[in-house]
């Protein structure tokens, strides 16, 4: 969430000197590579992807090929010498100046912006007037909690909140130009605020109150912060979808210390499981790592546990992988690649059915659907969420787009639903 709403601020401070998005390379004055440095293997795709585009640059030289994100912020200048054909490198809190830096870039000059802010420019989250059906609000960056394998500290700077004003205004804004679903973005949402700050679950209080936005999001929770506030928050306020995701990393007490995650096993049950009880059908997804370094059998069984306890949603799932100049990184107790890969296939097929047995669940409801477009996979249909973030697909006339449709569901897919829709209506189940 955080590289889409990135991208968006992109695409945004682009517009307004004459740039539109194009899906082929080949005709492109400027190809900007936006990347995640989160696991090893996002950082290589940067590397492959670059190399693929040595050639095109060969061909047509006035070609300008950018690196943003967290790998340009990590790497900074080093890049410029790695990758003679790459022009710019456009850091995580130099976004505002991407049009500043493409004219030098663009005029011969090879550029690196990577400087780190301990506060925020009012530029940086300004937006054009262009608004989707859902739309990302950055409402923060940056974290303070330090995790042992995460190196998101080191490549977005600590944690500083955006003026409640501001956020609101960008919500109005948005809301104006058709928006009707928000999500509130930052790296631990539930930090968000401080002596002269409103609360997390104010704000949301105060964008849910804004005219014309019919559903409000969030991510990412941390669950050492989530708040009796905030969990009373699903309760009352009827624009709060009721889904969270809650990422959980591990099911061992001795892996999440290592980690430094802040709360044990028991501590995340209790919140999760007290979500369940208040809003029997709350959406919760959450985030995995297997093999993190000295993780035993036992271990790995515990975080099965609570799979199976749980029964989430969604489970973002992935094999431990050492980031550079974090804490983790120097551990010598290394899990064989082997057993990682044997992990996370016994995670990933037993959640592969939790969600299937849950997705054959809806079969039947009428839903409230937040209809965005055209489906991917019919011309003839449109898709759309539900309030617990389901996909669903359905038949329909495409001027309900930006509508909330009744959808009665019909068949459960792996990863989707579909369904045959109703009169429109806004009073859905």
């Amino acid at each position: 969430q955080m590289n889409e709403d990135d991208t968006s601020r992109m695409l945004s401070f682009l517009s307004e000197i004459d740039y539109r998005r194009t899906t082929e390379p080949l005709r492109a004055d400027l190809i900007l590579i936006n990347t995640c440095t989160i696991r090893d293997k996002a950082e290589q795709k940067v590397y492959s992807t670059l190399g693929r585009l040595k050639a095109i640059k060969r061909d047509r030289p006035g070609l300008v090929i950018g690196v943003s994100g967290c790998v340009a912020q990590q790497k900074g200048d080093s890049l410029l010498k790695r990758i003679p054909h790459l022009d710019m490198v456009v850091g995580t809190h130099n976004i505002h100046r991407l049009p500043l830096l493409l004219k030098e870039a663009s005029s011969g000059r090879r550029v690196a912006a990577t400087e780190l802010s301990d506060t925020i420019d009012g530029e940086e989250y300004r937006r054009s007037k262009e608004a989707g059906v859902k739309t990302f609000v950055n409402i923060m960056r940056g974290c303070n909690n330090y995790c042992s394998y995460c190196i998101v500290p080191y490549v977005r700077g600590r944690e500083v909140s955006r003026a409640a004003r501001e956020i609101i205004t960008d919500v109005r804004g948005l809301a104006a130009g058709g928006t009707k679903e928000v999500t509130l973005v930052g790296q631990n949402v539930n930090s968000y605020g401080g002596e002269d700050e409103i609360s997390f679950p104010e704000l949301l209080r105060r964008v849910a109150g804004v005219d014309g936005i019919e559903r409000v999001r969030f991510v990412t929770s941390h669950p050492k912060d989530i708040s009796e506030e905030l969990i009373a928050l699903f309760g009352e306020e009827p624009k709060l979808a009721r889904s969270v995701h809650l990422p959980v990393q591990s099911g061992s007490d001795r892996v999440l210390e290592r980690m430094r995650r802040g709360y044990t096993a028991r501590d995340y049950l209790g919140k999760v499981l007290l979500l369940k009880k208040l809003y029997p059908g709350i959406s919760i997804t959450t985030d995995i790592i297997v093999g993190f370094p000295g993780e035993t059998d036992e271990e790995f069984q515990a975080t099965m546990e609570i799979l199976g306890e749980v029964e989430f949603d969604g489970v973002f799932s992935f094999k431990y992988s050492p980031r550079p100049g974090t804490m983790a990184a120097t551990f010598e107790d290394h899990v064989d690649e082997k057993i990682k890969v044997r992990r996370l296939d016994i995670l990933q097929s037993t959640q592969k059915e939790i969600s299937a047995r849950k997705n054959a669940e809806m079969v039947g409801r009428l839903k409230a659907v937040l209809v965005e477009g055209v489906s991917k996979g019919s011309a003839e249909e449109l898709t759309g969420r539900t309030e617990c973030n389901r996909v669903v697909n359905f038949p329909a006339d495409a001027d309900i787009i930006g509508e909330m449709a009744r959808v009665l569901i019909t068949d459960a897919y792996a990863n989707s639903l579909r369904g045959v829709s109703q009169e429109r209506s806004l009073l859905c189940s």
